[in-house]
Parts: structure tokens; sequence; C-alpha cells
């Protein structure tokens, strides 16, 4: 277990959001921030600060990838042509965790991480262990047959709080998934409103 895991809900409180949209979240039961001045935190944020929370927020989504990870996904959709938030997203969602997750494999985004990282994914045929490995189109993501009876992988697959999204094209009675094409931000089923345009315009300045 992670400490990324055990602290997911913690980035929920902080951000004052059910940001993954789970109903065991905290924050469907009180909306104020972590620790014991939580419910005095809700001072007035200035732009720096809407755009930071923004940052943190899509950063937190993903698994709560590094500072250091986050940036070069961000170099990287600023060099390709194009609306560079519309490229951040895109290069997040081509993540093999991301798809895992999005495919409805494992229920978590921290649990797709886990899993990835313990050797349960093909990505066309080839074992992949690299949560951050970069998928394309037509690439033929699929659990390994010693992994699809996993306890984890059948609860997600039933899980009713979220459908697969159209840019991936899952057979769960296979257990693979064909990633069809790299989405838009309109396309990505974010359960909370994500702002890449600030984030953009939070690394332009810093």
């Amino acid at each position: 277990m992670t400490k990324r895991t055990s602290a997911k809900y913690k980035i929920d409180r902080r951000m004052g959001e059910n940001i993954w949209g789970r109903p065991k979240s905290p924050v469907n039961r009180r909306e104020y921030g972590p620790g014991q001045h939580g419910q005095r935190r809700k001072g007035k944020l200035s732009d720096f600060g809407i755009q930071l929370r923004a940052k943190q927020k899509l950063k937190g989504y993903y698994g709560d990838l590094t500072e250091k990870q986050f940036r070069r996904i961000y170099t990287e959709a600023e060099r390709v042509k194009g609306d560079t938030g519309e490229n951040l997203i895109g290069l997040l969602e081509r993540r093999l965790d991301a798809v895992v997750y999005r495919a409805k494999f494992v229920p978590t985004v921290f649990a797709a991480r886990q899993f990835v990282n313990h050797g349960h994914v093909k990505v066309n045929g080839k074992k992949v262990n690299i949560p951050s490995y970069r998928v394309k189109e037509g690439d033929v993501i699929e659990i390994r047959d010693r992994s699809k009876q996993n306890v984890a992988v059948l609860e997600a697959v039933a899980l009713a709080e979220r459908d697969v999204p159209d840019y991936i094209d899952a057979d769960h009675s296979k257990m693979s998934a064909t990633f069809v094409r790299t989405p838009s931000l309109g396309d990505v089923p974010y359960p909370v409103m994500m702002e890449p345009n600030l984030v953009i315009e939070y690394y332009a300045q810093n």
C-alpha cells in the first residue's frame, strides 16, 4: 500500500471536492479541509491560489503525480502543436494506469498504478509494468490470464458509479480494451470541473 493510496481522501478534503466521484469520499459528509483548522480555511483565493489549486486537482486526480512527473508532461504538451491544455489532457489520458482505470479494470486510479506495477497488464501482447507508459491509438490493453479472476478486477467491472468513455473500447468478457483515440477535455468524464487553462497559466508564471 503506497502512501498516496492511504492519502487519497486527503486530496478530496484539501480540494473540498469529490474529485473521483466516489461514494465513500469524506467530502460527501463534510466539505471543509483536513486538520483541526480545516473549517476555518475558507479565505478568498488569489489568482495564484486558484491556478495552484487547479494544478493540484489535476495532478491529484491522476494518482497524485509528483511535481517532476507532472511538469515533464506539461513541458511536452507545450512543445506539441495545438492547444496546450488539450494536449496536456491527452497526454495524461494516454498513461497506461489512466487507461486501465478508465476501462474499469480497477476501482481507483491508485489501484491502477499498483496493478500495472505488479505486472498484471499487457499492451499488444507484451507485459508492461510501467504506469506512465504511454499508449497509442489502436493499442490493445489486456489483463494477464492469471489476473483475470482477481477480486478487485471483478468488483471494478461491476461498479455502477462510472462508465467507460467512448474513446476506449472495453470488452469485459475478455478483460481487454482498445485505446481508440486520444480524447479532448470535453470527452473525459471528470466528476468535477478540471481547468487545464489555469494549469497553463500557473506554469507560464512560475
